[in-house]
Formats: structure tokens, sequence, C-alpha cells
């Protein structure tokens, strides 16, 4: 080699910088690609094109490295920036890659829950759009006459004809409801059509006043006022009826007076509508809103319109905790104790937990409500780490309704209901109040039984025994969705001797026609409102009083006001004492508490009858009492004593595989894997079989880890989960690992 020439710098070739980026992928890391020639480099949250094996797809910048593990000339280049500025700003990608760590899944899968459908697939965010369906002119005459024997495409068609532009399926469900069968035929005939156009213009709104607030709810409002500017996690406390929302719309009117935006989350979308329209007409201003009912185009337009900061007040359930907003200043998470928050597939965060992240990185305030919170919230609130704010009555001139527990030892129940509960709804009857019978239990009867030979109609998937489901003559699984014609006779012994055990709602609902022929019952459960609207449309006969009784589920059970329903009977109030899961009896006494609070909202007294088979236990003296603290001490008591959250942590791994014993073979080659890192902190419990080892024809295991230190728990998950992941037998059955699980099945 010969030497340098003198006074010339050897040439030194100089790599461009490699851009991380997260797609996704079960893998949990990042990937390298090379940014495009001559173009700047994306910023941190952009969205870009990327190749992936044989396909292309969406993949979110995260940074930029001088360097790569991977050889540089094996990197390939993106293929295109899809976007320009970054969508997500910095404090929502630490909160994304925070929740990614904390429990244990792939980044790229987590940023990718975060994103609406439509720029997952890696569509422009900006000029969002929306479908509005709109009348074409087809030249035909007349369409009324047309129309004339379809009163329900008669009546839509006109509504449209109102609106030469079009509306918004948002739109027309607040005018009609069970629309989508008549807008089909509509389409079908010609004479709809559908178009893409920008979201509607925001609507002047002109604000309700506010009524004159208790002063616990003064004392809330002023604490949370106080609270803005910097990171605090307040309890609300509130009895049912107390008036948490009144609080809510305090603070949010606060909020928004100074220019920020607030999130409101909540547990269900059955809750979402009214409570939009009452933030609309308290706050003059209208709400975007954030849940899986809405189609791609509407969703994307919601969310695009909160990264703007136009909308100034977003609702919306569990995913929309992850929506950016950059002049957030204060959440909101209504009926915070809800299992909903979890979810409970895929990637398993609670969206209480990760708001509670979010606000502690934004600095701002976070406000849990709830009559019956959770029993880690309530912990926390008497540690001192939440500041507690109460609401110890009810707001206006409504009291506690007066509860009694009705002991099934000592009464006779015709097919499910008491005496002194028959005589009260007859008296409710009378004085034209309405009624609620809570069952937590669909369809006709939980068992059909031969009473010849003993035979139990069993799921062939499930280890669960079918639901008989009498009005459309048919067994169902719950757990499954399997279904079967109801049989006429025992498929063991042939006889004709078929009878069904228990109640359900529909059986509930019969029995109730015959004792009350006079009455008008409307019954609330899934099977009766599976049809879109169907729900708003029972509920509007209750509020305009064409419904006596009410038969339901815990759909019914929380965030609905009927002021003339002055009654609620508790059917079978025994079912979640016999719970496997710790959590059975606090999810119970939730239950309970938030069913028995839809009576006497007004300034009519109301009433509740608990039946049960076990009077004496501490469950109903909560309910008597009205002391839901005094129950969650005796609780948090018992957990303390049994190393239970919150005072332990648990991490459950599950699996499942169509061949019986292999779910359980992994497990046991995980908990060997967790052994070998002999964490002194972390007990493990031996793989069992689920407490209901077959369902939907897999079989199901599960492995606990408990440790009363979260750190050296997740120390062990970040080992164990790498080695899990090469386990080459892992491929034969499926398997997740839930971080604080709230369902133990």
């Amino acid at each position: 080699m010969g030497a340098a020439e003198p006074g010339r710098v050897p040439s030194v070739t100089v790599n461009p910088p490699v851009l991380r980026v997260a797609v996704p992928s079960p893998l949990a890391r990042l990937f390298d690609y090379l940014p495009l020639a001559a173009e700047p480099l994306p910023a941190p949250g952009s969205r870009v094109r990327v190749p992936f094996g044989r396909r292309e797809v969406t993949g979110l910048v995260l940074g930029a490295a001088d360097q790569s593990e991977v050889a540089y000339h094996k990197l390939k280049p993106i293929r295109r920036v899809l976007d320009r500025e970054p969508l997500m700003p910095a404090t929502l990608l630490a909160l994304l890659e925070w929740a990614a760590g904390y429990y244990h899944h792939p980044i790229g899968e987590v940023l990718h829950t975060a994103l609406p459908v439509l720029l997952r697939r890696g569509e422009a965010p900006a000029g969002a759009t929306v479908t509005r369906y709109v009348l074409r002119d087809t030249g035909q005459s007349s369409p009324v006459e047309i129309l004339k024997r379809s009163p329900r495409q008669l009546h839509l068609y006109r509504v449209l004809a109102q609106h030469p532009d079009g509306l918004t399926a948002a739109a027309i469900a607040e005018q009609l409801t069970d629309w989508h069968a008549p807008m089909k035929r509509l389409e079908a005939r010609g004479l709809v059509g559908r178009c893409e156009a920008a979201p509607p213009a925001a609507r002047s709104i002109t604000p309700e006043s506010a009524p004159a607030l208790a002063p616990a709810q003064v004392e809330a409002v002023a604490a949370i006022r106080a609270a803005f500017g910097k990171f605090s996690c307040l309890l609300l406390h509130g009895v049912t009826g107390s008036g948490k929302t009144e609080v809510y719309l305090g603070a949010i009117t606060e909020v928004l007076a100074h220019g920020g935006q607030v999130l409101v989350l909540v547990p269900e979308i059955g809750l979402t509508p009214q409570l939009v329209a009452r933030f609309e007409c308290r706050l003059g201003a209208p709400v975007a809103v954030m849940h899986s009912a809405l189609n791609d185009s509407e969703r994307l337009s919601a969310w695009e319109a909160a990264r703007r900061g136009e909308a100034r007040v977003v609702i919306g359930t569990r995913s929309a905790v992850f929506t950016p907003m950059p002049k957030l200043a204060l959440i909101v998470i209504d009926e915070e104790h809800d299992a909903s928050y979890k979810q409970q597939d895929g990637f398993r965060y609670h969206a209480r937990d990760v708001a509670i992240k979010r606000a502690s990185l934004e600095s701002l305030p976070v406000v849990l409500g709830s009559a019956t919170p959770a029993l880690e919230s309530f912990y926390n609130a008497e540690q001192g780490r939440y500041r507690l704010l109460t609401l110890p009555e009810r707001a206006g001139a409504a009291q506690p309704p007066r509860v009694m527990v009705l002991d099934l030892r000592r009464l006779k129940c015709n097919e499910g209901i008491s005496p002194p509960l028959l005589e009260a709804l007859r008296t409710r009857l009378t004085r034209g109040e309405q009624s609620l019978l809570f069952l937590n239990r669909r369809g006709f009867a939980p068992v059909l039984m031969c009473h010849d030979c003993g035979w139990l109609a069993p799921c062939k998937r499930c280890d669960a025994r079918l639901t008989v489901h009498r009005r459309s003559k048919q067994l169902r699984c719950h757990h499954c969705g399997a279904e079967q014609p109801l049989p006429e006779t025992c498929p063991a012994c042939g006889g004709g001797n078929l009878h069904g055990l228990g109640e359900g709602t529909e059986r509930i609902e019969s029995v109730l026609a015959k004792l009350l022929p006079q009455a008008r019952i409307e019954r609330i459960d899934r099977d009766s409102t599976r049809r879109k609207g169907s729900l708003e449309a029972k509920l509007e006969r209750v509020q305009r009083g064409e419904v006596d009784v009410l038969i339901g589920t815990q759909m019914l059970a929380k965030g609905h006001d009927f002021p003339n329903l002055t009654l609620v009977g508790v059917l079978n109030a025994d079912q979640g004492l016999y719970s496997s899961d710790f959590r059975g009896e606090e999810r119970l006494v939730q239950q309970l508490v938030q069913v028995t609070g839809r009576a006497g909202r007004a300034d009519k007294a109301g009433e509740v009858l608990v039946q049960t088979w076990h009077p004496g236990n501490p469950v109903f003296a909560a309910l008597v009492h009205h002391d839901y603290g005094e129950f969650a001490r005796l609780a948090l008591r018992e957990r303390k004593a049994a190393g239970y959250p919150p005072y332990a942590h648990f991490a459950l791994w599950r699996a499942e595989a169509v061949k019986p014993g292999a779910a359980l073979q992994f497990l046991h080659r995980v908990h060997g894997l967790l052994s070998a890192r002999n964490a002194p902190r972390v007990t493990l419990f031996d793989p069992v079989a689920s407490p209901m080892e077959r369902r939907a024809g897999r079989y199901r295991a599960q492995l606990l880890m408990q440790s009363s230190e979260r750190r050296a728990l997740h120390a062990v998950l970040d080992d164990a989960l790498a080695a899990a992941v090469e386990d080459k037998q892992s491929r034969a059955v499926r398997w997740s690992l839930d971080v604080d699980p709230v369902e133990m099945y």
C-alpha cells in the first residue's frame, strides 16, 4: 500500500443516521431503516411506510441513531414519509413506551393500538372526511308514492329531505333509532347515496345554567381547580345520585374558560350518548366522541379534531386514553372501578392506570369518580397517595333508598319472585311508579335438565352448560356462542321430561306477564338489545313513562337516571359470593350498590328489596347501611392477610391450545425458566388448569406470579419473556402475559 500524499487528509465514509422504527409485530423491539436520500429526517412520532418481510407496513419513527447492530449494507431504506410533522407528541410517545414496558407488550403493537384504523393503513390525517347520506335525484316523479307502503323508509326519506347536504350516521342516530335496515333499502332503490365530505362545522349551542351546588360539591370543584397545572390524583367518592357529574362539569367549565382541553373516560358505549348530550347542553360546546361504534372516518375525524386542539372536550371509552390533545389540562375517569377499563386480550392495558401515568407525565390532575371505588383506589386514598373528595349525600331533595334483605330460607318464591317483592311491585303499579328487577343472568334458564335420567345439556366446546332461550327455541353457550335447537326429547334416554332449572331474565319476564297482566314490561339485556339503537329506544320508553316494570342485567346497573323509578328488586344477590376470583365479593358489592342507586333518585322515596340465601353476609350489611367504606375496610383487611392486591402485585401467564395438556406443559416450562431466576421476593405458584379449562374448543391453563415489590416482579418478567419467546414448543400454544390482572380465570 502506498503512502498518502503529503498534506492530503484520507477520505472517510460517513454513514447517514439510522431510523429507529416501531412496526406492528409480535417482536418486542424496534427495527432499523435507512432514511431517504436528500430528504430531512422524519421527526419522532411521524409515520413512514417500510418494507417488512414480503409486505409493506406503516411504522412509527421513535428516533435516530448513529449506528445499528445490523450491518449497514443489510439495512433497507424506508419507502416514503407519510407525515411532515409528528402525529404523536413527545409526552404521548413517552406514555406509550412506558405502557409497552410495564405491560411487557411489543412496542410496535402498542403504538399501532393508539392510532385510528385509517392512519394505521397509511392514509393522510389532514382533510379527514366523514360519510354522509344524501338523497339522489332519480328522475322519479314521486318517491313518497313509492314508499307509502314502507313507513320506516318514508320517515327516513323525509328526514334526509330536510338536509340537502346530507347527514352523517351520528346525526341520523340522534333523530332515529334502528335506521340501518331502511337506509339499506333506500340505497338499493337508488333513492339515497353516500359521499365523503368534510366534518360538519361546530354548531352553536346555548349553554344551560348550572344548578346550585351543595357545599360538598363546591368543595370538590374547588379542590380540583386548585390542582390545575400540576399532577394530582383525586378520588371523588360520592354515593349514587350525589351529583358527581355536576362536579365534573364545574371543573371542566373552569378548564375551558382558560383555553384547555379535557379528556373524559367512560366504561361503556351505552353511557356515552346521554353523557355527551348532557355535556353539550351544559358546556355550550360540541363534544368529540371516541368509541368503537364509530366508523373509521368518524373516529379519525374526532381524533384529528382533538390532535389539532379544536375538540375542547373528548368523551371516550378505554382506547381514548391515547388520544393526542396538545392543550390537555384535566382527565376525568367516570366509574373508575369498572372492569371494562381493562383490555382483556392483545395489549392488556388498564385505561385508568395509563391515564394516571399520562397525568403524571403531563403534569395535570386526574379525577377518579365512583360510588364504589376499586379497593386499590380506596387503599391509595386511605394511604394519602390520592386526595379523597367525598359527596356523602344525594343531590337536591333525594334521599337514600330504604334497603331490606329478604331471607329466602323463610320465603316461598314463585319462579324467583318472593311474596314481599311481588306485593311491592303491585303497590308501585297502583301508584303509577316504575320498578326495576335486577338479575344478572340472561336467557330463560341457565340449565336444561331431564327429570327422568338427570341429563344436563352440555356445550360441546366448553366445560359449561347450555342456557335455555325459550323465545328463540334454542340452547346457547354464553361463553363461546355455540347454538343448537331446543330438543323435544332427552338425547340420553329419549324421555320428554325436559325442564329448565333456575331463572334468567327471559323467564322472569314471562312470569311477571302472568302475575301482573296489566303491567307494561320491558326487558333489557344483551339478547333484547342486539339491534343497533334498540337500547336507546327502550330507555326512551322508560323516560316517557311507557314502562311499568324494567327487567335487566348489569346493563342497567349504572349511569341511568329514571326519576319515576322507586323500587329495585335484586332477584339473585348471591352469585358473586360463590366466585373463584378473589375479587368476586368486591364486584358483587359494587354491582349491588350501583343498581340499588337507581331507586328514588328524584323527590320520591325509593326502596330496595334484596333476595338472598345468606342474609348475614357483610356484603348485605354494607348495602343496608349505605356504607361502602365499611365493606372496603373489611375487604382490605382480608386482602392484607392473604397477600393479595393492593398489598401485593400479580402477573398472570395464560396459555391455551387445541391439544389437551399442551398449554399446561408450556407453562411448566415457563415455571422452570422463572424458577431459574431465583428471585427471592417473587412467589411462583404451580401452573394449573383454568377454572373453566375448555372454552371454545381450546384447553386453557394459567400460572400466577406474586410479589410485594413491583420492580422485582418486572425484573423477572423481563428475563423470562425473552426465553419464552425463543421456546420452539411455544408455537403450539397461544399464550399471553397479563400484568395486574382483574380477571383470574
